[in-house]
């Protein structure tokens, strides 16, 4: 058995999926309150931002985000945020998930066209 690197995007579950989606909406400085409140708006779900928060790090961990320290704010009594971003794997994983539904979503009849 020849060991081969790991290409595949790993699993993600669905509040993975959708945290993972407001990321990359996002763009390339999303932070937890703002991606709670496009789950909120967008998405119908209203996770805790503790949720949110460790949910981001799972996915970081997995290699599906990448994050940094943002600049100290008075707003934020002058502390930083921890701003993140989608990578390549995590974008992967993004277009595998969409593939993956929307060829079911082919499948039911009466949902064509």
């Amino acid at each position: 058995m020849t060991n081969t690197p790991h290409t595949e995007p790993p699993s993600l579950g669905e509040l993975e999926e959708m945290v993972l989606l407001a990321v990359a909406a996002l763009g390339e400085n999303a932070y937890g309150l703002q991606v709670q409140e496009m789950l909120e708006q967008e998405g119908g779900r209203s996770p805790q931002l503790a949720t949110i928060h460790s949910t981001l790090y799972r996915l970081e961990g997995k290699g599906l985000l990448r994050s940094r320290m943002g600049g100290a704010t008075s707003e934020r009594g002058g502390r930083s945020k921890r701003l993140f971003q989608v990578t390549s794997l995590g974008m992967d994983a993004v277009r595998a998930k969409r593939e993956a539904r929307e060829g079911l979503y082919r499948l039911i009849p009466g949902l064509q066209g």
